[in-house]
């Protein structure tokens, strides 16, 4: 049986401002109508002995994920909160414990959450190479066969040919090079990328582990043992996990284990590490142009351009990259787009929110997005999903203007409950408690409006919530 296990922890800083620590790109519709996520669970359809996934992620991402695996009819067999980023030897070694909970013994297929394959027919063939040496108690990566002197990737040099026809023993494993040396890799012919793709049996990782870094093994081991079940996650113990070694699977194991394998394989991969990168893969015009929403070009060529709120134009633009979100903009030279981290890491120095959340909040019960605010008002657009309710809560210091839009909602305020519909409102005063829910069969849509002294997303109590939050968000 095959476990794929979905790396979903990472942030994207690099393809900010679409990809933000609350929302990053493997939750994005970045290269297809479906996430990102939902395509690395979808382009396995087709592939014998394939079991349930196994999905890995920032707790705070979790309805997200759930919904987002309930829209494309998949139930995964866990799904497992990290409260904070242990890179990916824990979580690997984790999902393996729990997978060994339901299969004695399965195959592993550990897949990012992040990246674009193009020719599924060869990585499935590739994902099958794979069991089979996986079955033979090999560790396997798989390599991406370089079609150009990459220096954003690490390199895998091959071995000799092992018995199975198209595995490889790996040589070694080469950090990112320098442009000269990467021209050297490629000339050679037996270095590939790396592409932190990996399958082998559950026990044998969990063994090499073990022996290779016995404190990250007992870590992992007691991180499961004392997790809490929360409706249909798995939530690792703050404190136990804290304590766990953060190390990647390369130099955590495969770099150490004399059992690692390579398969060598040309599947038009990429992992979209970058604005230059979406560029690469995009379908451009004759000028080279990749765009996306509303987009008016005049004399430009080769560049990247994204409208996702409004009407986004250039004029003598060559080899840049634009991309306008509601609250931010963000324009670079395509050569420098791997620098956009930087930005990042400035933003969260000022403590500017643009760095972590959206204009566009995303809730387990719909969304919300701020229209307009000034220091005692705001107005909000928010959408709640069919079935779904908000908490039952108050708040100390605001009182809400509520006008429906589309869809019927029952509306608890104080001990009143009542229905309202399109074009209808009501008030809800400051301190009461009340609750919003959308029992209709359409999205319910309205516009609230919030006055008072502070509007912040913490001036909230809880009394009853069916998502089982204790944060202060609402």
């Amino acid at each position: 049986m095959i476990i794929p296990v979905i790396l979903s922890g990472g942030s994207g800083t690099r393809l900010w401002p679409l990809s933000r620590a609350m929302r990053p790109k493997q939750l994005l519709s970045m290269v297809s109508n479906h996430t990102m996520i939902q395509d690395t669970v979808t382009r396995l359809s087709g592939i014998s002995e394939l079991a349930e996934p196994i999905i890995v992620c920032n707790e705070e991402h979790r309805f997200t994920i759930a919904e987002q695996m309930r829209e494309i009819n998949v139930n995964p067999s866990a799904i497992i909160l990290e409260p904070f980023g242990r890179n990916t030897a824990p979580a690997v070694a984790i999902s393996a414990l729990e997978s060994q909970k339901s299969e004695n013994d399965p195959v592993l297929l550990v897949l990012p959450a992040d990246h674009v394959i193009g020719n599924i027919n060869a990585f499935h063939a590739a994902v099958n190479k794979g069991y089979l040496a996986a079955l033979d108690d090999k560790l396997v990566t798989f390599g991406i066969v370089p079609d150009a002197p990459e220096t954003g990737y690490g390199y895998i040099k091959s071995g000799p040919e092992l018995s199975n026809e198209g595995v490889f023993s790996v040589d070694r494993f080469v950090e990112k090079p320098d442009t000269v040396t990467a021209e050297k890799y490629i000339s050679e012919g037996d270095f590939f990328w790396n592409s932190g793709m990996f399958m082998f049996k559950a026990s044998v990782y969990l063994k090499e582990l073990s022996s290779h870094n016995k404190d990250m093994y007992n870590s992992s081991i007691e991180s499961l043992s004392t997790a809490a079940v929360d409706m249909d996650f798995i939530r690792l113990n703050k404190e136990v996990f804290e304590k766990c070694p953060s190390d990647s699977i390369d130099y955590a194991v495969m770099e150490k284990t004399s059992s690692a394998a390579v398969i060598p394989v040309e599947m038009e991969w990429n992992d979209i590490g970058s604005w230059s990168a979406l560029w690469a893969v995009g379908d451009s015009d004759v000028d080279g142009n990749v765009t996306h929403g509303d987009v008016v070009l005049e004399d430009t060529k080769g560049s990247y351009i994204h409208a996702d709120s409004r009407l986004v134009t250039t004029v003598g633009l060559n080899d840049h990259v634009v991309v306008e979100t509601a609250d931010a903009v963000l324009v670079a030279h395509r050569d420098k787009a791997q620098n956009v981290k930087h930005i990042v890491e400035k933003l969260k120095a000022s403590n500017r929110d643009e760095a972590i959340i959206h204009n566009k909040a995303y809730r387990p019960w719909g969304a919300y997005e701020c229209i307009d605010y000034d220091s005692r008002f705001q107005v909000k657009r928010i959408t709640v999903n069919v079935g779904a309710r908000l908490s039952l809560q108050l708040h100390h210091h605001r009182a809400e203007h509520w006008i429906i839009v589309q869809g019927t909602a029952r509306v608890t305020c104080g001990d009143k409950e009542f229905l309202m519909s399109e074009n209808e409102s009501t008030y809800i005063p400051l301190g009461e408690k009340h609750r919003l829910e959308n029992t209709g069969k359409i999205p319910l849509e309205l516009i609230e409006v919030q006055t008072g002294s502070y509007l912040g997303e913490d001036d909230i109590v809880r009394f009853d919530d069916v998502y089982g939050r204790e944060d202060k968000v609402n």
